[in-house]
């Protein structure tokens, strides 16, 4: 089984990235690939990290129309991606196209992103929304599994109520989680890995808790043992 620890690969450069993978080794085989690393070093990193057996988390973030996120997804799928996001706010159309477009690609899970984790309440009325992060996560994540989505993003704060209302199965992936000492960051919705897996996650997104440490692989370690204790 991979790590519930997901690693996040966010430097500006693949010859980073790869450093990182190194030094990390066979402790790490879960990673994240977001947008700025895919921009700048495309995705080759991202078949290579496949190739070597590691599970590559796409954190695409994608919001288009169906068609175009479909064609995303498939590009995902063959790059040999774990996990791909599509933002729960684009509609059923949307993430029903993704689903399918999923579907032949085994590995492939479709994640239904909610809310990202720098909005809080007082966010929310500029958007648009009712000033409730609460109710607006568990709108998308019961669209989300309505359809037929494999998992949601949403902050640890948010996975005890959501693993009340999904089925069975369903993944919550908790992007936001924090080592104990770590620094404040443009983050608001935040938690430990221990605090994270009571209240439910599957699986935690870590970055510069990790990537940033003296020793990243100890790190990793501690990242790890947490989840398993919480």
């Amino acid at each position: 089984m991979p790590s519930p620890v997901i690693v996040a690969l966010d430097f500006e450069s693949a010859s980073e990235a790869r450093d990182m993978v190194r030094r990390l080794g066979a402790a790490a085989d879960h990673y994240k690939i977001g947008l700025q690393l895919l921009t700048e070093a495309g995705p080759d990193l991202a078949r290579e990290l496949a190739a070597a057996g590691k599970q590559v988390f796409l954190d695409l973030k994608l919001h288009e129309i169906p068609s175009s996120v479909a064609g995303a997804v498939q590009a995902a799928g063959r790059m040999g991606a774990g996990m791909v996001t599509v933002h729960a706010s684009a509609g059923s159309a949307v993430l029903g196209a993704a689903v399918a477009a999923a579907r032949p690609y085994p590995q492939l899970k479709v994640l239904a992103l909610t809310l990202i984790t720098s909005l809080s309440d007082a966010d929310l009325p500029e958007i648009g929304l009712a000033p409730s992060v609460q109710d607006q996560v568990l709108r998308l994540a019961r669209l989300a599994a309505e359809n037929g989505c494999h998992g949601v993003v949403a902050s640890a704060r948010e996975a005890a109520w959501l693993s009340e209302i999904l089925p069975a199965g369903m993944l919550i992936v908790c992007p936001g989680v924090q080592l104990p000492a770590a620094t404040a960051n443009d983050q608001v919705r935040t938690a430990t890995p221990a605090a994270a897996a009571r209240a439910g996650a599957t699986h935690v997104v870590i970055g510069r808790g990790i990537t940033a440490a003296a020793d990243p692989a100890a790190a990793l370690r501690l990242a790890q043992a947490a989840f398993a204790a919480g």
